[in-house]
């Protein structure tokens, strides 16, 4: 039975287009998670980025793999129903966290977030897998764009780097080009969200966002989370996040002391 935020019309539009909206997610969380924004924002970790050029307007700041130095997230992510939801949506008996990302465009930054796909920046394959994109202001023209059924394109699309736009790795062969998803007439799903709406999107789903023109702050969290079948997986370079150290192996399960599991079938029929 599916958590009650959810519909069997979610679990299959997830399943078939790669994206769904999920109303509420963490609607119990937003003012917990604001606040580990602002911590984050004012001790930023090592993966901390300023997105604009020099000229560019407003402030796009990011940040990741921080829930466990930044208490805020870390209550979020074990007492919010993401784990669950996330099960559900991607038929799964157990959810995994991979990382935390926090993506904030004061009011006035023009730039863009670019077209791209998450799974090639990562070390994990597999068909089960979810990030969360929550909105922590209303979203109107800010919001996450998709491009829905994309996570099943034969090819990745190339991966960039977002301030310089170069290669994310050497080569380009087993990648297609990014693509223009409006001038192309593909399907793309954004909507208007409240604070503690959730967009759920598989790894492989094109996805970008429009600058923020509005007079108000734009932040989300974003919430990695993989199921059963994810595995690492070797890239032709450095990954980001790169995990150093993580001595994982091919094919292997994403180490559990490293990325706990925070949600299992099996742990919820005990408790009944």
């Amino acid at each position: 039975m599916a958590h009650p935020l959810l519909t069997q019309d979610h679990i299959e539009s997830f399943q078939r287009d790669g994206v769904v909206i999920i109303r509420g997610l963490f609607k119990d969380h937003v003012e917990t998670l604001r606040a580990g924004i602002e911590r984050n924002m004012s001790e930023p970790g090592p993966f901390a980025s300023e997105n604009l050029k020099t000229g560019d307007a407003g402030r796009f700041f990011d940040d990741y793999c921080n829930w466990n130095r930044i208490p805020e997230f870390e209550e979020v992510i074990f007492n919010a129903p993401a784990g669950e939801v996330a099960a559900d949506l991607m038929r799964s008996q157990g959810v995994q966290i991979f990382h935390d990302h926090i993506l904030v465009k004061e009011p006035g930054t023009s730039k863009p977030t670019p077209w791209h796909q998450d799974s090639p920046y990562y070390f994990v394959e597999g068909s089960q897998t979810v990030s969360f994109w929550c909105a922590l202001d209303p979203v109107r023209e800010a919001s996450l764009r998709c491009v829905a059924g994309s996570h099943l394109w034969e090819k990745p699309v190339l991966p960039t780097r977002w301030l310089s736009e170069q290669n994310f790795y050497a080569g380009e062969g087993q990648y297609m080009a990014v693509p223009d998803p409006e001038a192309e007439g593909m399907d793309i799903r954004e909507w208007e969200m409240e604070p503690g709406d959730a967009v759920a999107f598989n790894y492989k789903v094109l996805h970008g966002a429009r600058g923020n023109n509005s007079a108000a702050r734009r932040r989300a969290f974003s919430l990695r989370l993989v199921g059963d079948d994810a595995r690492y997986v070797e890239r032709p370079g450095r990954t980001s996040p790169p995990f150093p150290g993580h001595e994982m192996q091919e094919g292997q399960k994403l180490r559990e002391d490293w990325f706990p599991v925070i949600f299992h079938r099996s742990a919820m029929k005990k408790a009944v």
